[in-house]
């Protein structure tokens, strides 16, 4: 091309480029305070503030600590946490899921006391709380679908009851997004929103969350119940039957990994989409960080920007905190 033809450019994008105020003004998405959702671990015992191992910068936190932890979320502008409880017991019935005096319940009660504006979901699934490590019951090394969904039920009634403004049924059995609406229905929970992990794979990029739980399987895994990472349609058809069975937010998990679904879903559905950037993705960052290969707060920023920028609505990360003082 010649000189001539150079200057003669009539479209330069480099225009848009020139200087930060310039890209400021014309970037297309913006990620806000008020897209994340900060996953928290509450634990049995008093003034407990314990790291988990796998993820640097991420706690389990004692009842009393879980609600300091959630005031200072307040104050930084976070609006909702993500609550995941570990029992004192582990049953092969799950029955500690829905003690009304259980973890999670109590957790509730003492975080609305403090912060009650605060927007409290909680994880509606087994696997903490049954020696088995699955998301649901299990007979004869069979993960159960329709036994388990009746005691998913009485966990989302427990957790309605206690004060939980969502209940986040992570477990991916059949049919139960539409049996926990029609039961919060039938006990005046009608208010109590579902957010459904809709498209929940069985990803290896969990192993960390398990670590913090104390949740891992204890046989087998959990690609019966958890979705094939190859397939996209079959995310369509999960999604599209929670939103017919009432889920009021529908999630894809995990998240960097899947954002084409997130594209997917929120092309095709009106109903608002959450992701979770989950502790696989969190813990590489934090790991590749610690050896100096990468800029920590860039590379977290970035990542969380991609997921709105892919058509995420709500932001689940351990992040939130950090990514909240830069927001701010």
């Amino acid at each position: 091309m010649s000189q001539l033809n150079l200057l003669n450019i009539v479209q330069r994008p480099r225009r848009l480029r020139k200087s930060a105020a310039i890209r400021n003004l014309v970037q297309e998405k913006h990620l806000t305070i008020n897209d994340l959702v900060y996953p928290l671990f509450v634990c049995p015992g008093t003034n407990v503030v314990e790291e988990v191992s796998s993820m640097p910068g991420s706690f389990r936190y004692s009842i009393d600590n879980a609600v300091k932890e959630c005031q200072e979320l307040w104050d930084l502008g976070i609006q909702s946490i993500d609550l995941f409880g570990i029992p004192e017991v582990k049953t092969e019935d799950g029955s500690e899921a829905y003690n009304e005096y259980g973890i999670i319940q109590e957790a509730i009660r003492a975080i609305k006391a403090k912060v009650p504006d605060l927007c409290i979901m909680t994880d509606v699934a087994l696997d903490p709380f049954t020696p088995f490590g699955h998301d649901g019951l299990v007979r004869d090394g069979i993960i159960l679908n329709d036994e388990t969904v009746e005691v998913l039920c009485k966990m989302a009634i427990s957790h309605a009851n206690a004060g939980a403004d969502f209940v986040s049924p992570s477990d991916m059995m059949d049919g139960r997004i539409g049996a926990i609406r029609e039961a919060l229905d039938d006990t005046d929970f009608s208010d109590v929103g579902i957010l459904s992990y809709a498209a929940k794979y069985a990803s290896s990029f969990y192993g960390p969350f398990r670590d913090a739980l104390h949740s891992a399987p204890q046989f087998g895994d959990k690609t019966t119940y958890q979705m094939n990472p190859g397939n996209t349609d079959e995310a369509m058809k999960e999604i599209e039957l929670d939103i017919m069975e009432g889920a009021d937010i529908v999630m894809v998990k995990p998240g960097l990994a899947y954002l084409d679904i997130v594209y997917r879903t929120k092309e095709r559905f009106d109903t608002p989409v959450a992701i979770y950037h989950v502790s696989g993705e969190y813990s590489m960052v934090k790991a590749a960080a610690q050896r100096g290969w990468i800029d920590e707060k860039r590379v977290m920023m970035e990542s969380l920007l991609c997921m709105k920028r892919a058509g995420a609505d709500l932001i689940f990360t351990y992040y939130a905190k950090e990514a909240a003082r830069i927001l701010r």
